[in-house]
């Protein structure tokens, strides 16, 4: 008799365990979808005030309009009736194509950025880690030596490219490249082209330090059609990559030997990862000269807002860095009667953000 009790307690015991572990789970199940479904709301949020703040930019300059006017403008163009030329020039051919040129430049870096971050596990790591900046500018000099600054953007796409594929070769050893070895090699790069710039400029005159000076400081005034067409879609199709390999960027988080016993290739994927960035960067680089602080801000605080799940927080990242953007070249146009370089106001605005950081972190740690 003793017995049977003591295995229908046990039963017992068992089945209230079990209903208890169902509960638990299905509790944590119930909040791991809240919390995608606030997060991927965020997201959505995030893209719809881009999107707004690319309209109001569109209305904001010295011939002011209307949302509605634009609108209009627009829709009438899309019929195919003609509009009058003062507005043709300014909202089509001036503002919306460097908005356009601004919102691709924003989301290129700041993708860029959080990959980066990612992969090095390194939150001081941008998209400029590996030379492409130092390789633009050399690219850019060299159009003002050959008196071509039409080809500028050409041609710093081209240098570009170059001293990343250096920075790959030097580091590339048996097959196999670490990541402080690239590091590395990127800093010597970065010397080698940045010395060869400040060669041009010295040796340079008047006119062409004017021209490479303006650049190097980083601009969206000569953003056109065909710039639109190159840059937007290289940035999709590189988040897109990027956001259909998070989840493989979440697991290396953990651990690169997590990584590989979940049969992730972690040296294929690094460099996959490394090679689409740098490549989205040399054209959005390519576009807008060189404009700092995006691909190290952007990323920590849209990790602030959304967390470190990066099926989120690139997305996020992007479309922030997108607005944040626009933001600073509507400023750039509007504060003075000349324009001031877009990358000034970035590191205005980007310098004590950072500073901030650096204290709340150290605020933590006490």
């Amino acid at each position: 008799m003793h017995s049977t009790i003591l295995v229908s307690l046990k039963k017992q015991s068992n089945a209230m365990v079990e209903a208890v572990n169902s509960v638990n789970f299905n509790k944590v199940k119930s909040q791991y979808k809240r919390n995608n479904s606030s997060k991927a709301i965020l997201v959505a949020m995030m893209l719809v005030i881009m999107l707004c703040l690319a309209v109001i930019a569109v209305c904001i300059g010295a011939y002011s309009i209307s949302v509605g006017e634009v609108f209009g403008l627009i829709f009438d163009k899309i019929r195919g009736i003609e509009i009058p030329q003062l507005e043709e020039s300014v909202i089509f051919n001036i503002r919306i194509t460097r908005i356009l040129v601004a919102i691709g430049v924003g989301m290129a870096l700041a993708s860029g950025g959080t990959i980066y971050q990612g992969i090095f596990h390194n939150p001081l790591i941008e998209p400029y880690i590996l030379g492409v900046s130092s390789g633009a500018a050399f690219g850019a000099a060299v159009s003002v030596i050959i008196r071509r600054p039409q080809l500028i953007q050409v041609l710093a796409f081209i240098f570009g490219i170059l001293a990343v594929s250096l920075t790959y070769i030097l580091a590339r050893k048996n097959k196999r490249t670490s990541l402080i070895s690239l590091v590395l090699s990127g800093m010597i790069v970065s010397s080698v082209f940045s010395a060869l710039v400040s060669y041009v400029q010295y040796t340079g005159n008047e006119e062409q330090l004017k021209v490479l000076v303006f650049w190097l400081m980083g601009g969206l005034y000569k953003s056109t059609w065909e710039n639109v067409a190159v840059l937007i879609p290289v940035v999709i199709i590189g988040i897109i990559i990027y956001r259909l390999s998070a989840w493989k960027l979440n697991v290396l988080s953990v651990g690169e030997d997590e990584a590989r016993a979940l049969g992730i290739r972690v040296e294929r994927l690094k460099i996959l990862l490394m090679l689409v960035s740098t490549l989205v960067t040399s054209v959005a680089v390519s576009a807008s000269g060189i404009i700092g602080w995006i691909g190290l801000m952007v990323p920590h605080a849209a990790r602030m807002i959304v967390g470190p799940d990066n099926r989120y927080l690139i997305p996020f990242s992007a479309f922030l860095g997108g607005a944040f953007l626009v933001v600073c070249d509507t400023l750039a146009r509007t504060l003075s009667t000349g324009e001031i370089p877009v990358s000034i106001i970035s590191s205005l605005i980007g310098a004590p953000y950072m500073i901030y950081l650096i204290r709340k972190h150290i605020n933590k740690g006490r």
